[in-house]
């Protein structure tokens, strides 16, 4: 992806080659006004002992992204820009890898915001492992009523299933991991991200590692503070293109499916079916449809325990929205949504 020579690790005072390799952090932005400068600071900050640098890919935002971005760099000479004309988050990833100048790479978001120990957490995870992706928990909260429900119910099995980075779990190997921490030549062997998936980078690009018999390794030592959609409108488009993208990733690699990612759409056929039929044929299908709000209503209660009240109230309607969602995206989804690929580098 880039035929810059790799920066070798930082000396110890000592004069021996330090343990802790360089690493860069990439980060795809567009319309992060609000969020930028906190996440780039918290990279700056970290407690790690090698050197770190922050690559930013510029994507065309409406807001005063680029000025936030320029007087980071401006600021610190640790922080790059670099442009990415499309925005899209494949290209910018790419981009921003190309750019950069170490044997690690962290891969973040313009919004996310990590604690002080997470790089070096990762990299002593890659070294102790050997994996070629390590990642942890999408850690999500709220500060408004909506979004805490919103973080409930990503956080739990009722929500999103039993995926490890958004409910938790035991350290192991993982299908997927949110965000990602890479060895940079396995994304240069791999040829970065697959630039015609708009979404679902990451579920594609840990496919290929594991197709080509290497390590996706999930702990949760690793979180990262995440934003919810501050809307249902914003949320279901959200979650919709989930559906539409995942459908996408089974398309172009047979075996991918698997029961969590099939029960959204199948729950929907299933509501709408009984709905239907129960209404016009048969009575007894309209068991279907009162069996899941009977289900959301239960399952309500159970993700609300703790939460205001007013932040519970919102539950009944964010479940089935992700669900729902996802289901239509999944049933949706266009043969010809995938943009038109790259050639591979």
């Amino acid at each position: 992806m880039s035929d810059q020579p790799t920066a070798q690790p930082a000396p110890d005072p000592t004069g021996q080659p330090s343990a802790y390799p360089g690493v860069s952090v990439v980060m795809p932005v567009l319309d992060e006004e609000r969020h930028l400068r906190q996440a780039v600071t918290r990279v700056l900050d970290q407690d790690y002992p090698g050197p770190v640098e922050v690559v930013v890919a510029l994507g065309p935002s409406r807001d005063r992204t680029d000025e936030v971005a320029g007087a980071l760099a401006a600021e610190d000479p640790r922080v790059r820009l670099v442009p990415n004309p499309t925005g899209a988050t494949g290209a910018g990833l790419n981009r921003a890898v190309a750019a950069t100048s170490y044997d690690v790479v962290v891969r973040l978001d313009g919004h996310a915001l990590v604690p002080p120990d997470y790089v070096r957490v990762a990299v002593e995870t890659l070294t102790r492992t050997g994996a070629d992706n390590v990642g942890g928990v999408m850690a999500a909260a709220g500060d408004t009523d909506f979004e805490r429900a919103v973080a409930a119910a990503m956080t739990s099995p009722i929500g999103v299933g039993q995926a490890s980075f958004h409910t938790g779990g035991v350290e192991g190997p993982a299908p997927t991991v949110y965000l990602g921490v890479f060895r940079k030549e396995v994304l240069e062997r791999l040829g970065g991200y697959d630039e015609s998936f708009l979404r679902a980078q990451d579920w594609e690009l840990n496919h290929r590692i594991r197709e080509g018999g290497g390590l996706v390794w999930f702990t949760p030592l690793l979180t990262v503070s995440y934003r919810p959609r501050s809307t249902l409108r914003a949320l279901a488009r959200q979650y919709r293109d989930y559906g539409r993208w995942r459908r996408v990733v089974m398309r172009e690699h047979e075996g991918t499916a698997n029961v969590r990612y099939l029960a959204p759409p199948a729950t929907v056929l299933a509501v709408v079916a009984g709905a239907a039929v129960g209404l016009t044929v048969w009575r007894p299908a309209l068991l279907a449809p009162l069996g899941y709000a009977a289900g959301i209503l239960v399952g309500s209660a159970l993700v609300g325990r703790g939460l205001p009240w007013a932040a519970r109230a919102w539950l009944p309607v964010v479940l089935p929205t992700m669900h729902g969602a996802w289901g239509i995206g999944f049933l949706t989804s266009p043969r010809g949504l995938r943009a038109r690929p790259p050639e591979r580098r």
